[in-house]
């Protein structure tokens, strides 16, 4: 299709009906369904061209766009293409296949349940050259003949469907050598709630006449610029462009310098990568008038995979876009007056509580919990807050309804989350212009998309339909979620709206404070995990260890481990924990770091207290933090002797070859940054091959209620459970197991003596 797209007009009612009597045992038995069908021919072939179809009708004939479209070769009656939508309906059929056996797959029947086939069925007979005008189709995934597709429905999926058909004439010189082709389109039609003979025939000759309202058009992309090699009927009658006026050009003529640069954009990049798309254009007519149109294009390929034609389908949504387009300039228009004293009041109260909680949370999800609890029922019966990712999907959703939690507001945020709020819809128009939208009468037909299916009518039903209010959460000049209020009975006053204003701006700053907030997070974890160290390879011990940081506050802070191979061949063990849980913690950790490791390296494997005395008496370092470093020095006897100098920090524990666990409290000191008069002492203890030392900070004994010495005491409990160990990973993992609040972070570091 080059550069342009397809862009057909609307649809054709698809020539003469066939009004053959089916023969015994073939299609619906009963007198009344044949006449349901001939009703139908009827009322399509006498449905006036010229006389418009409510656009507030096509959701029920049409459903989701786009509409089951497929192409049969006349000479073989197989099935050679089919589009996206008619896939679904078939599962996994493989091209090209008889009409009847797609039929038998998809699982077609008449009225009566009746699988379609042979000669008198609609297929087949579009397959042999004639025109459908229209016959209604039952279609029944259970009665499919894959048995892997009919075991997996319960018949509660059943649909009626329209289906109509006719062949495709190709004059041009450039089409001679194509294949005689049938256009089939299927239709989904609501099944008919009256059991009365003349209501459904009723219901079944408003389909017929809606299923003209669909046009079609087919373009040749193998010919240069792309042409129109067939439209339809409809086509001439809605643009007042004729076959041949038509056929021969690209389909630009069609635009305007009025049509959205975007969606030509967005339909140009899905054609040139041969994928399904459908788009909302601004188009012209002849005479110059504009039309809206709702527009999926699909490519056809041939046996060989090769690009062969591209099929147009659209349908007429200029009311519903004017309608769109005259609310929101009414709405921006809209002047917003002040309540009596007492409404004041109660909304100065409402707008207090609000700031209070939106500003006491720092996650998304919580936020919008809270939001949509403080509007209910204040602002409205019941209301659901979305956030948007920076791709503007729908990340989070929270909803909340005036009788309490309630299945439909499950469903409802399963049905929002993950997609992009559609066009046209109260949403998407607020974040595109930024202006509160409002829907004075919300009914079935009004709902907006993607509520404008069975689902979507069944769940808003259930839980109230009235009046919609969307405000759009704007904070720093981006939107970064929608608020919607909806109430059943009285309607929404000028002062809720300017409530429900303030209250989205409120919460978009908070959105916006949470997501700077985890930025910053991400940023300082990231740079304290780059100032742990990765554990060395040390001859005659085996190390690990862990680290987590907090789930509250800044959620990083100064905690650390180091493991020091040293020049006289001991093991040097560190473990700390500066005050403070921001950037600059993290970062006076890396410091303290590399100068207690500087320390390390110069003073004696025997006198850990003189390495913490220097970092404070011979440095001057002033920080504040609590710091235990040990050495482990192997004995000739195979033994090993740990010397051990604390600054503040939480004793050692060490898991003995036998299982037994004992803390090694005999030395105190004071905690780095604090001027002590007296130098630290090192106190040596002697442990067999095979013991374990682990070094925890004390963000793995804190618990809300008792004290460290009850959380050491359950620590010390849960490592004696684990008994005789080879390594130190599992002592890690239990330790870091007892976490249970993460109100600071938390590191340990297990040496394994061998």
């Amino acid at each position: 299709m080059g550069a342009d797209p397809v862009v057909p007009a609307q649809s054709p009612a698809g020539g003469a009906h066939r009004d053959d009597v089916r023969a015994p045992g073939r299609g619906p038995s009963s007198a009344s369904v044949h006449a349901q069908a001939d009703a139908v021919a009827a009322a399509t072939q006498a449905a006036d061209p010229a006389s418009p179809v409510p656009s507030s009708a096509l959701p029920a004939i049409l459903g989701d766009v786009p509409v089951a479209v497929l192409l049969i070769d006349q000479r073989t009656g197989e099935v050679t293409f089919a589009n996206g939508a008619a896939m679904d309906l078939a599962g996994k059929v493989s091209l090209p296949v008889a009409a009847d056996s797609w039929g038998a797959a998809a699982g077609l029947t008449d009225l009566d349940g009746r699988p379609l086939a042979g000669t008198e069925a609609p297929l087949s007979r579009v397959a042999a050259g004639e025109p459908l005008a229209g016959e209604p189709v039952r279609l029944s995934p259970r009665r499919s003949d894959d048995r892997e597709r009919a075991d997996a429905h319960d018949g509660r999926d059943d649909r009626l469907l329209w289906v109509t058909g006719f062949p495709m004439s190709t004059p041009v010189a450039s089409a001679a050598d194509r294949p005689p082709l049938s256009l089939v389109v299927f239709l989904p039609v609501a099944d008919p709630e009256a059991s009365d003979g003349e209501a459904v025939l009723q219901r079944l000759r408003e389909g017929a006449v809606l299923a003209t309202d669909v046009s079609f058009a087919i373009s040749d992309p193998r010919q240069p610029d792309s042409p129109l090699v067939w439209v339809n009927p409809s086509f001439t009658r809605v643009t007042g462009w004729s076959f041949e006026e038509a056929v021969g050009r690209n389909c630009r003529f069609l635009q305007g310098p009025a049509t959205d640069p975007a969606a030509l954009a967005e339909l140009r990049s899905g054609l040139a990568e041969c994928r399904p798309v459908t788009v909302t254009l601004l188009n012209h007519r002849k005479d110059g008038s504009a039309i809206w149109t709702q527009l999926s294009v699909s490519p056809v390929l041939d046996g060989a995979g090769e690009l062969v034609s591209f099929v147009g389908v659209q349908s007429d949504v200029s009311q519903r876009v004017v309608a769109d387009a005259e609310q929101a300039r009414a709405l921006r228009a809209e002047t917003v007056a002040r309540e009596a004293a007492e409404q004041a009041q109660q909304r100065l109260l409402l707008m207090a509580e609000g700031t209070g909680q939106l500003s006491a949370t720092l996650d998304t999800g919580e936020l919008l919990d809270r939001l949509t609890g403080i509007c209910v029922p204040g602002l409205g019966d019941w209301a659901f807050a979305v956030g948007l990712d920076e791709h503007g999907q729908v990340d989070r959703a929270a909803a909340a309804h005036r009788d309490g939690d309630r299945a439909e507001l499950t469903d409802l945020r399963g049905l929002i989350t993950g997609r992009t709020p559609l066009p046209g819809s109260p949403a998407a128009v607020a974040i595109a212009d930024g202006a509160v939208g409002l829907i004075a009468d919300l009914t079935p037909d009004a709902l907006p998309d993607p509520f404008r299916n069975e689902t979507g009518r069944r769940l808003v039903a259930g839980l109230g339909m009235g009046a919609l209010l969307t405000v759009p959460m704007t904070a720093r000049g981006r939107t970064l979620g929608v608020l919607s209020l909806v109430r059943t009975g009285s309607p929404f006053a000028p002062d809720d709206v300017e409530v429900a204003t303030d209250l989205g701006r409120r919460a978009a700053m908070a959105m916006d404070n949470a997501r700077l907030y985890q930025q910053e997070q991400s940023v300082a974890e990231t740079l304290q995990r780059s100032l742990l160290p990765q554990l060395p390879d040390v001859p005659g011990v085996t190390a690990a260890a862990q680290y987590e940081s907090a789930a509250a506050g800044a959620a990083v802070g100064g905690d650390f481990y180091d493991l020091i191979a040293l020049p006289d061949g001991a093991v040097g063990i560190a473990i700390g924990d500066v005050a403070g849980h921001d950037i600059d913690a993290a970062a006076e950790m890396g410091q303290l770091r590399g100068l207690l490791r500087a320390c390390a390296y110069e003073g004696g494997s025997t006198e850990p207290g003189r390495v913490l005395d220097r970092l404070v008496l011979g440095l001057g370092l002033r920080t504040l933090a609590t710091v235990t470093y040990a050495c482990a020095c192997r004995d000739d006897d195979g033994t090993w002797t740990l010397h051990v100098a604390t600054a503040g920090h939480p004793p050692l524990l060490v898991h003995g070859p036998d299982g037994a666990v004992r803390q090694l409290d005999e030395v105190r000191g004071l905690m780095i940054g604090v001027e002590a008069r007296a130098s630290r002492a090192s106190v040596a203890h002697h442990l067999p091959a095979g013991s374990t030392v682990l070094a925890y900070t004390d963000g793995l004994v804190e618990h809300r209620g008792p004290d460290l010495d009850v959380g050491t005491a359950q620590l010390v409990a849960a490592l004696a459970a684990v008994g005789p160990v080879s390594g130190p990973q599992e002592l890690c993992s239990t330790a870091m197991r007892q976490v249970d609040t993460r109100l600071d972070d938390t590191a340990c570091i297990g040496v394994t003596l061998h």
